[in-house]
């Protein structure tokens, strides 16, 4: 074990959280068609699944996250609460109600994310490209944002992606350079700048969230905010990581708003179209201010 390993076990699992990460309730009558629509026709979001902060907020907005392709990951990301383990067989259906969902939620803007499928020989493109082109068949003014997993580095796979071309294509990153065997165990750091250069090269609009609090440094954030400037990415978010379990890496810190602020300062001047950062900001968060000319 690492340095750099030993210094993050030996964080604390439990910190109090600080004022700033508080949520208010969701209210509108926006949010409460939409949860009574969810409610009668048994519609799943992540939004909901996930418990997200900004749930009533993106859901007056028109906005709403999906997730495909079951809800067993073949990865065990430090940081995620899916369940890891052998994903059921892919269900061919799901693409039309997923589309059926968007229809009745009457989403403006949807946001499709997945498990990773690393089982499957397309690590479940086939199923992103059926899900999108089934959404814009039955809705076809709703504008999608796809957030895709790395597909092991199989480009063909990406590309599939690409050929539907959604609005926003997204790839999270999640963490500095030295802290992603920790926090994302399979993955690779430079294989993920690289689907996002793939993307950007094949005419996306392209998009990375990072997560603060894990144990990187000012000087690691700002590298990272770089190197995805290198790339092309269009747009980042910058949130707080919040341990979802006892079993999962514990918070090192809590990042005050005032520098989630600065970090949003030094990306606009980096160049990037939109930063959204700030403590309750997640992947999705204004997803739909993202759709600039």
């Amino acid at each position: 074990m690492g340095e750099d390993n030993v210094k993050l076990a030996e964080k604390p699992s439990k910190r109090k959280k600080p004022s700033w990460l508080k949520v208010k309730l969701p209210v509108g009558e926006s949010y409460k068609k939409v949860r009574g629509l969810v409610s009668e026709h048994k519609l799943h979001t992540i939004c909901e699944s996930g418990n997200c902060p900004n749930m009533g907020e993106c859901w007056g907005a028109g906005t709403a996250t999906f997730m495909i392709l079951g809800n067993v990951c073949t990865r065990s990301c430090g940081f995620c609460a899916v369940s890891t383990g052998k994903p059921e067989e892919v269900d061919i259906f799901e693409p039309a109600r997923v589309a059926q969902s968007v229809k009745l939620m009457e989403v403006k803007h949807a946001v499709i994310t997945s498990v990773d499928r690393d089982d499957l020989k397309d690590g479940g493109a086939e199923i992103w490209a059926s899900t999108v082109r089934a959404i814009r068949r039955q809705s076809p003014g709703t504008t999608l944002e796809t957030l895709i997993p790395d597909f092991a580095g199989k480009w063909e796979n990406l590309q599939l992606v690409i050929d539907v071309a959604p609005e926003i294509v997204s790839h999270n990153l999640e963490t500095v350079r030295r802290l992603t065997k920790q926090v994302r165990i399979q993955a690779k750091y430079d294989r993920s700048l690289e689907v996002l250069r793939r993307l950007k090269k094949g005419g996306m609009r392209t998009k990375s969230g990072v997560m603060l609090g894990i144990g990187e440094s000012e000087q690691e954030v700002i590298e990272t905010l770089q190197d995805l400037r290198s790339v092309g990415v269009d747009v980042v978010t910058l949130g707080q990581y919040l341990q979802p379990t006892s079993n999962h890496l514990p918070v090192a810190e809590f990042v005050s708003p005032e520098q989630f602020n600065k970090y949003k300062e030094i990306g606009l001047e980096m160049g990037f179209r939109y930063v959204e950062s700030g403590p309750l900001v997640r992947s999705s968060y204004h997803a739909e201010k993202h759709l600039f000319d």
